[in-house]
């Protein structure tokens, strides 16, 4: 028996290595709009929120319209061809499709906009592996378990036979605030002290460890299993 039915990825820092392109655009959009360009710790720190939360944690107190301000020359910066483009870490594809290939359901939570998603899932073919995604710009940002409450209520399962797999503690949050076990990566942006000290079971240095550490995992026990 499978330890978990639903695999809940995030996307960037977890699947794909876009800490660089993220930093740099933001730090990009705070020049276009005339603010204090944060240093790369600052701006690595937002990764993983929603775009509106991830400028007001940088920028507190900004007026809304500057805020949208910020938004909008980031959302040109990313999608022009100035900055190199991201690419998924080593071996995600073939982790993602193994699990796709054993039944695990599969799905995407992200604070990342619906166009930017589907931008990656189309260019990095993996739209067809995942049977449900959420952005930020379709529910509250992590570390609100709305996302993830969706998911589950889409894919019709136990919060205790989920698992979320993350680089932030907002994953790991958001993963805790809807009592669902939470595993982190090493090699995103968020230390593995710091993924630990906010709900991981675990932090796994790449993402090839992740089919044998379920392999490993106990499954935990839903109402239906008493």
């Amino acid at each position: 028996m499978k330890p978990y039915e639903v695999l809940v990825f995030d996307w960037d820092g977890t699947l794909m290595d876009s800490e660089h392109r993220i930093v740099t655009c933001m730090q990009l959009a705070a020049a276009d709009a005339g603010l204090p360009v944060p240093d790369e710790a600052s701006a690595r720190n937002i990764i993983g929120l929603g775009m509106r939360e991830a400028v007001t944690a940088l920028f507190p107190g900004l007026e809304p319209d500057a805020v949208g301000r910020v938004i909008e020359a980031y959302r040109d910066h990313w999608l022009g061809d100035r900055i190199p483009a991201s690419r998924l870490f080593p071996g995600a594809e073939r982790v993602v499709r193994g699990f796709a290939g054993q039944g695990y359901l599969l799905a995407v939570a992200t604070g990342k906009s619906r166009r930017g998603l589907d931008r990656v899932l189309e260019e990095t073919g993996l739209g067809d592996c995942f049977h449900v995604t959420r952005c930020a710009d379709e529910a509250h940002s992590k570390p609100h378990p709305q996302m993830l409450l969706d998911i589950l209520t889409d894919l019709n399962t136990d919060p205790r036979r989920a698992l979320v797999i993350g680089d932030t503690e907002y994953d790991m949050q958001m993963a805790d605030n809807a009592r669902v076990d939470a595993i982190g990566m090493a090699h995103g942006v968020h230390a593995s002290e710091r993924l630990l000290r906010h709900g991981a079971l675990t932090v796994l240095q790449h993402l090839e460890e992740l089919p044998p550490w379920l392999e490993q995992k106990t499954p935990r026990k839903t109402e239906q299993q008493g």
